[in-house]
């Protein structure tokens, strides 16, 4: 059976690794383990983005009730992010392979520099055969420095290692059009973005031991359709859903992709919360973005105002100026010209961009 994908992002959540008391599950990371194997057998590069440190911390700490949170999952995670790799490395080495620990934080990502630095990195352990096991660094990643939830990450991966696909497992069958605990609610088994908002019918419900939900991963898989990433969202649960989801069986919901990318502009696509500044454009401007199949960048002539202190290259935020302090978000670029020039520049024709299209993700 020839594989869907040539490289694959696949997200395990602590959900599926952990038992209805929190504790790690042997016996699901057993066959994890194996249908990765299997998959690489196959010619496929993995990357494995696991949640389960703090689960596994639980396993074997006892901390006061009245530890505080963040002192208690710095706690956990640092006793079971160690547990957890030792798991991975036995399970792993009894099919003959290697993993390595690769633990990021939200800084990673937040200029080019460290970005094409963690993605040579992972680039080389796959070169090798070795499978990246990725985890945000929960000793570290408090507040402002963490992500949403691995949902988040293994999205920011996917595009990093412009990878065919992200395959996010749960402990659901995919995404229904309704409660899932309701007989009557349906899999919906294929999703276009373009023509079905999911966030009509999902609940922002969220897991007993970890942070993300349903409306998270759908949001993911939609920024991902846009940079021509397929999403496939299944039970992690069922045996071997990797081989059918690599198999290309009907299983769980997919996330069609729309078109293909750039590197720079995957990465501009994820750059929500990392922009240095914000450029306003007249209404005129806006529908010429939205309205047209053609490249179109954002021209001087096009803006009303500019927010913030920027150089050339960092993100900036794009805005619909509608006389408001925030306006309508239409997404993110990098800049071409620091934000002193961009104000001299504001309303002339004939000018250079300011965000040129290579570097502008438009959110749909």
């Amino acid at each position: 059976m020839q594989a869907l994908y040539q490289k694959i992002v696949i997200k395990v959540g602590t959900n599926v690794l952990s038992e209805d008391n929190g504790l790690l599950d042997p016996a699901v990371m057993e066959r994890l383990v194996a249908d990765i194997a299997a998959l690489k057998a196959q010619g496929i590069q993995v990357v494995l983005v696991s949640s389960g440190a703090v689960g596994s911390g639980r396993s074997v700490v006892r901390l006061p009730e009245k530890t505080p949170t963040v002192t208690s999952r710095q706690v956990l995670a640092a006793v079971g992010q160690v547990r957890l790799m030792n798991i991975y490395a036995d399970l792993f080495e009894k099919h003959n392979l290697l993993c390595a620990q690769v633990l990021v934080t939200k800084e990673d990502f937040r200029d080019r520099r460290h970005y094409l630095n963690m993605q040579n990195c992972l680039e080389g352990l796959l070169a090798q055969g070795i499978v990246p096991i990725v985890n945000e660094n929960d000793v570290v990643s408090v507040t402002e420095l963490m992500f949403t939830d691995n949902d988040e990450l293994s999205g920011l991966l996917s595009s990093m290692i412009q990878a065919n696909a992200l395959v996010i497992l749960t402990n659901v069958d995919g995404v229904f059009d309704g409660n899932p605990s309701n007989p009557s609610s349906k899999l919906i088994s294929t999703i276009d973005t373009r023509k079905l908002k999911v966030e009509s019918f999902i609940a922002p419900e969220k897991s007993s031991f970890g942070r993300g939900g349903m409306l998270t991963k759908a949001g993911i898989a939609h920024k991902l359709s846009l940079v021509g990433i397929t999403v496939r969202i299944a039970n992690g649960k069922t045996p071997h859903i990797l081989m059918d989801i690599a198999g290309g069986k009907s299983v769980g919901t997919t996330f069609l992709p729309q078109k293909s990318a750039s590197s720079i502009k995957r990465w501009v696509a994820h750059a929500e919360g990392y922009e240095k500044g914000t450029v306003f454009i007249n209404d005129g401007a806006a529908s010429a973005l939205g309205a047209s199949d053609k490249a179109v960048s954002v021209l001087p002539v096009g803006v009303t105002r500019i927010d913030g202190d920027f150089e050339k290259g960092d993100i900036v935020r794009l805005v619909r100026d509608d006389g408001s302090a925030s306006g309508q978000a239409l997404g993110y670029g990098m800049a071409q010209y620091n934000d002193t020039r961009a104000r001299e520049l504001i309303g002339q024709t004939n000018q250079k961009p300011l965000i040129h299209y290579d570097y502008l993700f438009l959110k749909q």
